[in-house]
């Protein structure tokens, strides 16, 4: 028999605060009243006082109103019926199709015990030049991407969702604009891809617990595919959003700040969703990237900052382009030594030139007469820019590194570039006749 409280006795923001015996933390609760219903969620249990996150807001809600708990904490149906559905943040349909009822999953469970993992060991290729040539995306990695506000992080993400080499791609949508929401959806639809793809999205305009809801049932349908065997890919965007929430609901419950008013548990909560990448002994495995966005351009900022003790790296835009000296994916060298003999020499020899070329350009920027090797740092630099950094380019692996062998052969002699002699006489483009 259901047994209702039909008294709250503290409302305060989205929360709403009771007297009721045997409930869990993270319990699953629906709250009725003259305005409607709405599930809400078990975030606090002090004896008997519990306090719910209600999804809906508590805008209507009053004292008199009905709240029964379900007994189990929220749980969202697992199955290929998923495939091209968009849900919104607490796994209500926002396509306006059906609702999934069968094969029900608790959200939110343990990451994987690291008994059992493997470590990531396979290349994903992404065509995109900055990634695959030079920080290298491994299968079962975690890896944000660092960026301020206005960079085109989401287009970034469109792309690896598009050209990843994935069975499953997975978006998580927290804080977006509904034309953000729309650009993910038109992008997928028209590239063809959102047959094998399902959208978790919250909007800027939801209820702001469904913020913090949407990586998990992300990551818990993720997961599932993965222990069938599928590869899946997951690509979050924002975490800056998904941890401002996290600090809001903290605010509502009065608990004591850590830096910068965020909770003291940021870093458990963040790790505790990006520790589910995986790769499994069958063949499954689970890769994430996110994006974190970068107040200010500030990375000791709490999120950016603690997520670098979580992650494997980080792609660092910067300038509508992967920055090369500010990202790093710490187990790139676990694939680029298996993909073809001159990967290293050229990702070392290319960044090389760059970097002097930067410091080339400062010169040139403070009055410096340029030399003869100043001049080739320039153009080069220009050409590394457009033909390689370039998020317009999309190309493989193989055709990228051709292309750096091109841009170095048009600029420079062999022993210019710093690179072997053995692969510059297997590899240095062959000047035609004039």
């Amino acid at each position: 028999m259901r047994k209702y409280y039909n008294k709250i006795d503290r409302i305060a923001g989205s929360v709403a605060t009771l007297k009721a015996d045997n409930v869990g933390y993270e319990e699953i609760a629906k709250v009725q009243g003259s305005w409607g219903e709405s599930l809400a969620q078990v975030i606090r249990v002090d004896r008997d006082m519990v306090s719910l996150q209600v999804f809906a807001g508590t805008r209507g809600l009053s004292t008199g109103d009905k709240v029964h708990f379900s007994g189990s904490a929220m749980k969202f149906a697992f199955t290929d019926d998923l495939l091209g559905r968009i849900f919104t943040g607490s796994g209500e349909p926002r396509d306006g199709r059906c609702e999934l009822t069968d094969n029900l999953v608790e959200v939110g469970g343990p990451s994987v015990n690291p008994a059992v993992r493997l470590m990531p060991n396979r290349m994903i290729p992404t065509n995109i030049p900055m990634i695959d040539v030079f920080n290298t995306l491994v299968e079962g990695q975690k890896l944000p991407i660092f960026s301020i506000p206005g960079e085109p992080y989401n287009e970034l993400l469109a792309r690896i969702a598009l050209q990843a080499e994935a069975d499953i791609i997975i978006i998580g949508g927290m804080g977006l604009k509904y034309d953000e929401y729309l650009y993910f959806k038109d992008t997928l639809e028209s590239g063809g891809v959102m047959s094998r793809s399902i959208m978790f999205i919250h909007t800027a305009s939801d209820p702001i617990v469904e913020c913090i809801q949407t990586p998990d049932l992300a990551l818990m349908v993720a997961e599932q595919f993965a222990l069938e065997g599928k590869k899946v890919l997951v690509l979050l965007t924002d975490m800056t959003n998904f941890a401002n929430a996290l600090k809001e609901i903290s605010i509502t419950m009065e608990q004591i700040p850590s830096n910068r008013g965020y909770p003291g548990d940021l870093y458990s909560q963040l790790a505790s969703r990006y520790e589910k990448a995986v790769v499994f002994e069958n063949g499954g495995s689970i890769t994430t990237i996110s994006v974190t966005t970068m107040p200010g351009d500030d990375v000791t900022h709490p999120v950016p900052d603690n997520t670098g003790y979580i992650t494997e790296g980080q792609f660092y835009l910067k300038n509508g382009a992967i920055d090369p000296f500010g990202s790093l994916s710490r187990l790139k060298q676990q694939v680029n030594g298996k993909t073809r003999d001159d990967h290293r020499a050229i990702m070392d020899g290319c960044i090389q030139l760059y970097s002097q070329c930067r410091e080339t350009r400062e010169k040139k920027a403070m009055g410096f007469e340029m030399s003869a090797w100043d001049e080739k740092l320039l153009k080069y630099g220009d050409a590394f820019e457009s033909e390689i950094m370039s998020f317009s380019v999309n190309t493989s692996l193989f055709e990228a590194l051709d292309k750096c062998w091109e841009i170095l052969g048009r600029y420079f002699e062999p022993v210019e570039t710093g690179i072997r002699s053995n692969l510059c006489d297997k590899y240095w483009p062959k000047k035609a006749d004039s």
